[in-house]
């Protein structure tokens, strides 16, 4: 059956290469440390399962540690000459898009569809975390279709985007380091101070203000953790289900579902989501630091407040 670890293991063994190519390549600006930083990566991805808690605290210390003191860095990635880019580009057109657009549609093909597949009584796809197995099974799937498009070899594919990680380097975990700073804010109990703070300061017997408390506060936590994902049982478990759900009869369907997109346009307006705000403008050397944020805020705002009016709308009896 395959199984969540199977696609960590899959992250795991890329992961290793990166590091073994990172280390193999005597033109890169910070050799050395880069490979450890792939390989403390990889090494999680591989072993998180067989590690004791400890060592796996101070393999992510020295994670943050590599990236906080600019060990990564840039080195040859065999991509070619930009003039040889471009006319592949040119030959290709449109078809570029293809792997890009078939990774989400297999991902929603692969959550209908791995719950049918079946060998006499045993499941063929696991039942836990199925969307994320579809997205690896998609991924890679969308790997092969590309290889396919561009005439790739496997090992040139890699070496490109071993060179995109680099370039991302620790923005590439925000995702899941975020995610993971959420369940440590929902084990200390921040979702309970939340609500004692803002039942005492603002009147949540009100359906419409509380609602504006969890849809607003959604926004601002995300906006200082960077991460929706972070946010999202801070406010569901300080608002969202003890004051909207079992005092105001809100229907928790709509009320999660549009609330964790209220959050994440809070992710359009801040640098914490370095990822998505901050990576492009490094990509694309813009002199703005800002310049994706300042784009994106005037579309964030009329966002926010339709998603207030839905949840007021759909999710309030």
């Amino acid at each position: 059956m395959i199984e969540l670890r199977h696609i960590y293991l899959l992250c795991g063994l890329y992961l290793a290469y990166v590091a073994w190519q990172t280390l193999r390549d005597r033109a890169h600006s910070k050799r050395l440390s880069t490979t450890a930083f792939w390989s403390l990566l990889a090494a999680a991805f591989l072993l998180g399962d067989y590690l004791p808690d400890t060592v796996m605290g101070l393999m992510v210390l020295a994670i943050a540690a590599l990236a906080g003191l600019g060990g990564i860095g840039i080195g040859n990635y065999r991509t070619g000459q930009p003039q040889q880019r471009e006319a592949k580009a040119a030959v290709l057109g449109n078809r570029l898009f293809i792997p890009a657009l078939l990774i989400p549609l297999l991902t929603l093909a692969g959550v209908f569809i791995f719950p049918l597949l079946q060998w006499q009584e045993y499941r063929l796809v696991s039942s836990v975390q199925t969307t994320v197995i579809a997205l690896g099974i998609a991924c890679l799937l969308a790997f092969g279709v590309a290889l396919k498009l561009g005439n790739e070899r496997m090992t040139d594919a890699v070496h490109g985007s071993r060179g995109i990680l680099d370039a991302i380097g620790w923005a590439l975990l925000l995702p899941l380091l975020l995610a993971m700073l959420g369940a440590m804010f929902n084990n200390a109990g921040i979702g309970t101070l939340v609500a004692d703070l803002l039942t005492r300061s603002l009147p949540l017997q009100h359906a419409w203000v509380a609602l504006l408390a969890y849809g607003l506060g959604m926004v601002l936590f995300t906006m200082i953790m960077g991460n929706a994902f972070a946010a999202f049982p801070v406010m569901t478990l300080g608002i969202g289900l003890p004051i909207l759900v079992h005092q105001h009869g809100a229907d928790p369907a709509p009320l999660a579902a549009i609330g964790m997109l209220t959050g994440y346009c809070g992710t359009l307006m801040t640098p914490m989501a370095a990822n998505f705000n901050i990576v492009p403008v490094a990509l694309l050397e813009l002199k703005d630091q800002n310049a994706v944020i300042r784009m994106q805020v005037m579309t964030a705002l009329p966002l926010i407040a339709c998603n207030l009016l839905l949840m007021y709308w759909l999710a309030l009896p």
